[in-house]
């Protein structure tokens, strides 16, 4: 056992004199590896602040079903209609508003609007009793579109549901913003991801060609294959170690800083505020999220080259 780590402790200890002697190589693939995590850390937390803000945009998003006036005020036939709409799988929730209650939104949504207000007082109610509808899913919106469009369905509504025209139009250009932001950040995530591990690969074959007579005389003294390749796969950790670690220093900057630097509270769609507090609510676990992404980035690319360029006839 004590041999054991006598062992690991000198292949840690010859990974820890290649990072010194290849600092060269080791900084410019740290560098492309803290690009890489940062992209990824903040592709991560920029995701999770537009989902955010997206499902507080999203949450706002329903349909309005205008009732004729026979069917506000049969109890019967209102509350039928309603469940029917409650019952369909992409609903979340059916609000119904009265007459009284349009009224009194409107009221206040013109209260800047005195002459709009004091004609209001003069007629009786215009508006109409209508249902909130809420989708599970502000991208499956259609199912609920179909059953109101349907001809029975109609005959129960004084005008066209409010999922029509520009508002249409602009709840479909919100959900369709959305799913284009996640799946870009993806895509960029797992571009730099492939690229690093490109970068860290080349590095440690670079170090193996300029090391190879070298190993070649370690191998012919007996040396296992773990403990060759060993100190390559240590010396990669370490990169990626430092790596992560200067990568969440940077984002911790970007979002938990950015608010003080920019006196604002959001940037476009990034809630600022929002990913300032998530980054600190959440920093010991991204830190070791991190840490965990680096290590397998950089000992992963080094296991894949050491592999490939360090072939043995034999394993000991």
């Amino acid at each position: 056992m004590n041999h054991w780590f006598i062992m690991q402790w000198r292949i840690f200890k010859g990974g820890a004199k290649n990072f010194a002697r290849n600092l060269t190589l080791a900084i410019a693939a740290m560098a492309v590896m803290v690009i890489t995590l940062t992209i990824i850390l903040f592709s991560y937390v920029a995701n999770t602040t537009f989902s955010y803000t997206v499902s507080q945009l999203t949450d706002r998003i329903n349909v309005s079903v205008y009732l004729k006036d026979k069917v506000a005020s049969d109890d019967k036939q209102r509350n039928a209609f309603q469940k029917s709409i409650e019952e369909l799988p992409s609903v979340k929730k059916v609000e119904f508003i009265s007459k009284s209650e349009a009224l009194e939104q409107f009221k206040e949504d013109s209260s800047n609007n005195p002459s709009l207000l004091a004609a209001l007082n003069q007629t009786d109610n215009p508006l109409p009793a209508s249902f909130k509808i809420w989708p599970e899913n502000p991208n499956e919106m259609d199912p609920i579109r179909q059953f109101l469009e349907k001809p029975e369905n109609v005959e129960l509504q004084s005008d066209k549901t409010s999922y029509s025209g520009d508002r249409k139009a602009a709840i479909d250009k919100i959900t369709q913003s959305a799913e284009f932001i996640r799946q870009a950040g993806i895509v960029g995530i797992v571009l730099f991801m492939i690229v690093s591990v490109m970068i860290i690969f080349n590095t440690i074959r670079m170090a193996i060609f300029n090391r190879r007579e070298e190993l070649q005389i370690m191998r012919l003294l007996g040396a296992s294959t773990w403990y060759i390749r060993g100190p390559f796969v240590v010396e990669t950790v370490i990169y990626g170690v430092i790596s992560a670690m200067l990568s969440v220093i940077i984002c911790n900057f970007l979002f938990v800083g950015a608010a003080t630097a920019f006196e604002a509270t959001s940037l476009g769609l990034l809630d600022i505020t929002y990913a300032g507090n998530y980054f600190r609510r959440y920093y010991l676990l991204i830190l070791t999220a991190q840490l965990a992404v680096g290590i397998l980035i950089g000992a992963g690319s080094s296991i894949i080259a050491t592999r490939r360029y360090l072939k043995f006839k034999t394993v000991k």
